[in-house]
């Protein structure tokens, strides 16, 4: 099998220096290392240098890239243009990346059984390395050619098709539950990766699980990565939210009989829908792609997966932090498109906008944000002034006692706050602002009555025009 393979690749760089306009289709697909014999790898990386440098494909020029390091014998390419050319070249491409593949799930296996020899290696580690590795292989693998416009067109009439099918002018992708944010946004649509961003105690995950919960009404199934809460807790904060209890009240058992039954009926409606948690808490994103893969093949009702939160998510731990982020947030955007459903991504922000008089967050405020914001479709801050005002009264307070002083503080914290929802970016949209409530005792955000919008921006090239959007 060895010599047939190295005879395959003799024929494929054959064809190359008799016809080197091939080489384009050859180096799409294939890398240096995808060539099994080290001689042939070294010819490859040569002819890669002097493709970049828009120099000839021949022998001689080949030659002169030979270095002690990497080799380059003139029998060896004697032999190569002593092969006969070959014609249909993409069939030797396809042999020679199959080979390749199984030759590194090869060397993957004898990696996997050394590792597991070695008791200093955790199981979670090694798994994910594993994971690692494989979301590697498999991103290689992957093959993407360029679409025709006839078959663009096609897809995009069905989609708008489609659309028009629903009679909702509106929603295209998944209905958050406010009516605002689905006019500005169409929805969460397929493909997205989607940040919701915010300081601590804002309500980042009481908002993804108000989100969660109205797409789960609609029967569509929900997957949700919990890196830092159980998945007890994310269930008392649903039934607070599904049945006005005050989550403090649930979480104490101080219920009534009324309550009880309440608590019973949401609790079996909750139960009948397609609601998955993983609170397992380590997870990086090799793992979560597998995890997903899974469930989406054996749940294909599922719809939406919320991560709760970025910057808990662990990388290869191989480079700098913020390149370990950017690995992350690509990954979970190649994720949203590979299973072709909307990705919500929680994320926190750096402490630099507290010394900020306007403390509203700014894409700038994104930790780690310069990955993160490229790759997210649709960035959501939110921002609630109580929460600040709060914190003021109960730094002067503790100042107050430091200095002897008594101080009385005027603020009252209400049971229903305003709060914001800023889009920070959007790819296909305005930027905007969307008023709703917040309901403290049930973690529940809400929309007013005649919710104003306040535009920043109708155009994704940022101009400055303000439209007034028609009522609801």
């Amino acid at each position: 099998m060895q010599d047939t393979i190295i005879e395959i690749e003799r024929a494929l760089l054959s064809a190359i220096f008799f016809d080197p306009q091939c080489f384009e289709e050859v180096y799409a697909r294939l890398h240096a290392h995808d060539f099994s014999y080290k001689a042939h790898q070294s010819i490859f990386r040569a002819l890669l240098e002097l493709h970049a440098a828009e120099m000839p494909l021949d022998e001689e020029f080949v030659l002169k890239k030979s270095t002690p390091k990497a080799p380059i014998e003139r029998e060896e390419l004697l032999q190569i243009l002593g092969t006969n050319p070959i014609i249909q070249f993409e069939r030797y491409i396809d042999e020679i990346k199959d080979n390749s593949i199984k030759r590194r799930l090869n060397h993957l296996a004898t990696i996997i059984k050394n590792q597991t020899n070695d008791e200093s290696n955790s199981s979670e580690q090694i798994l994910e390395n594993i994971e690692h590795e494989v979301f590697k292989i498999s991103q290689e693998s992957m093959q993407h050619d360029f679409r025709e416009s006839k078959d663009i067109i096609s897809a995009t009439l069905e989609l708008i098709k489609s659309v028009k099918e629903r009679g909702n002018t509106i929603l295209i992708g998944l209905d958050t539950g406010f009516s605002q944010l689905n006019r500005l946004t169409t929805g969460f649509n397929n493909g997205d990766l989607v940040i919701i961003a915010a300081r601590p105690s804002m309500g980042k995950t009481a908002f993804a699980l108000n989100i969660a919960q109205n797409v789960l009404e609609h029967n569509k199934g929900v997957a949700i990565f919990s890196l830092e809460m159980a998945a007890e807790q994310l269930m008392l904060r649903l039934l607070s939210m599904k049945t006005s209890i005050p989550l403090q009240d649930l979480r104490v058992g101080n219920l009534d009989d009324s309550q009880i039954s309440q608590l019973s009926a949401a609790s079996d409606a909750i139960a009948k829908r397609p609601l998955f948690v993983d609170d397992g808490g380590l997870l990086g994103i090799s793992l979560l792609r597998s995890k997903m893969r899974k469930l989406k093949a054996r749940h294909p009702e599922v719809e939406l997966v919320i991560i709760d939160y970025l910057q808990l998510m662990s990388g290869s731990g191989k480079q700098e932090r913020h390149l370990e982020v950017s690995e992350i947030s690509r990954g979970l955007k190649l994720l949203a498109r590979e299973l072709q459903i909307p990705v919500i991504a929680l994320s926190q922000l750096n402490r630099s906008l507290e010394a900020r008089s306007d403390k509203r967050p700014m894409l700038s405020d994104l930790r780690e944000s310069g990955a993160i914001e490229q790759d997210a479709d649709l960035i959501l801050f939110i921002y609630r002034d109580d929460v600040y005002k709060q914190r003021a009264e109960k730094e002067k307070e503790e100042q107050a006692k430091k200095e002897g002083k008594n101080y009385q503080s005027t603020f009252k914290k209400r049971s229903v706050e305003s709060a914001e929802i800023i889009i920070g970016k959007q790819r296909n949209g305005p930027t905007a602002i969307v008023e709703l409530m917040f309901q403290n005792a049930f973690s529940r955000f809400v929309e007013l009555d005649e919710s104003p919008t306040i535009v920043l921006d109708t155009t994704p090239t940022r101009n400055e025009t303000q439209i007034d959007l028609p009522p609801v």
